[in-house]
């Protein structure tokens, strides 16, 4: 059989990193259990919550 061009990488670094991210984000936002497990799809929305500026600063 002739060889391929394909080559197939698993780069568990990024998953690792991802992983951590999440945990630090839970621990820094001191989130419940429950909201810990929602973090993993909504993590933009917490830390947009946590670091986002006020309507009130956009305003004057």
């Amino acid at each position: 059989m002739a060889e391929s061009g394909v080559k197939i990488v698993n780069n568990s670094i990024a998953g690792g990193s991802w992983f951590g991210g999440w945990l630090f984000t839970i621990g820094f936002l001191k989130l419940t259990f429950f909201k810990g497990v929602l973090a993993i799809l909504l993590w933009p929305y917490y830390l947009g919550v946590h670091f986002g500026i006020t309507s009130e600063a956009l305003i004057k």
